[in-house]
């Protein structure tokens, strides 16, 4: 199967159904072969991200080589890209290597926001590479609800983002978060309608899919998201299953013992988030 670009699997995706597709966070060879595993065992197109920290951990060439060596060898659609891509050597690195990008300009104001993905946005698409922008940050734990609402995407912005832009996907801030989420998200449904009513068919993503009750995660899919991220999820699944395998007696030593059980928590917890997003059976 043919490496793609997350805009190939956007086109792709069943316009009759309402489903989206599933990035994940890969952050070594486990982590990698787990995802793609549960792709294949769902016939699923999906997407392997990488972090600029896992890239600065693992170094950039080997962590990019792992992503690409296990998504060249699937046998259905996989994407590998720069996940908040803030540094300028990461992005760079990445364009470089046939790796598309989510730039993550959201700290910026508006206007510098727009400048700074729209140079990345011509460079890629120089390349045939794809560019993911944001606009919004996501809340966190501690906002009052003041701070909350400043964090929002602005629903007329987003539009006007995009159009000057030209971004292949766009972020949105609607109450979600990264990492686990305290009490009961406050998911705005209705700006996501506002959202998805004026980007009309620009892909629109929602960051911080851990964690997210199943009613909310299908209620925002059917408005619209077409991409969901996942990180911490993966984190907790492969983290428990080791600490658990480690603790039997006698303790399991050979890595092949060991971190296979973690790379197969990983696969199992994939297949479920692939399977709430509706993008199993989708692949081509």
């Amino acid at each position: 199967m043919p490496f793609v670009t997350p805009t190939e699997i956007f086109a792709r995706l069943p316009k009759e159904q309402k489903c989206a597709v599933g990035a994940f966070n890969a952050h070594n060879m486990e982590y990698a072969e787990g995802i793609v595993k549960a792709a294949e065992l769902e016939k699923a197109p999906v997407i392997m991200m990488m972090s600029e920290a896992s890239l600065q951990y693992a170094g950039m060439e080997m962590l990019t080589n792992i992503c690409l060596t296990v998504a060249k060898a699937s046998s259905v659609p996989v994407a590998v890209t720069l996940d908040h891509g803030k540094s300028p050597e990461c992005i760079d690195y990445c364009l470089a290597h046939g790796i598309s990008v989510m730039v993550d300009g959201s700290g910026f104001p508006f206007e510098e926001n727009v400048a700074f993905t729209r140079t990345i946005v011509e460079r890629a698409h120089k390349a045939g590479l794809s560019v993911e922008g944001e606009l919004g940050s996501l809340t966190g734990t501690e906002d009052g609800e003041e701070e909350r609402a400043a964090k929002l995407t602005n629903p007329e912005e987003a539009l006007q983002f995009a159009k000057l832009t030209g971004v292949d996907a766009l972020a949105i801030s609607i109450g979600n978060c990264h990492g686990l989420y305290v009490g009961t998200p406050k998911i705005e449904i209705d700006r996501l309608k506002k959202v998805k009513a004026l980007v009309g068919e620009l892909p629109v993503v929602m960051h911080g899919g851990s964690d997210l009750p199943v009613d909310v995660s299908k209620a925002a899919i059917a408005e619209g998201i077409r991409k969901f991220n996942v990180g911490t999820d993966l984190k907790y699944a492969f983290s428990n299953q080791l600490r658990e395998t480690l603790n039997q007696e006698p303790m399991p030593f050979q890595p092949w013992d060991n971190l296979s059980a973690a790379r197969d928590a990983v696969c199992r917890l994939t297949r479920a988030k692939i399977t709430l997003f509706g993008s199993n059976g989708t692949a081509w």
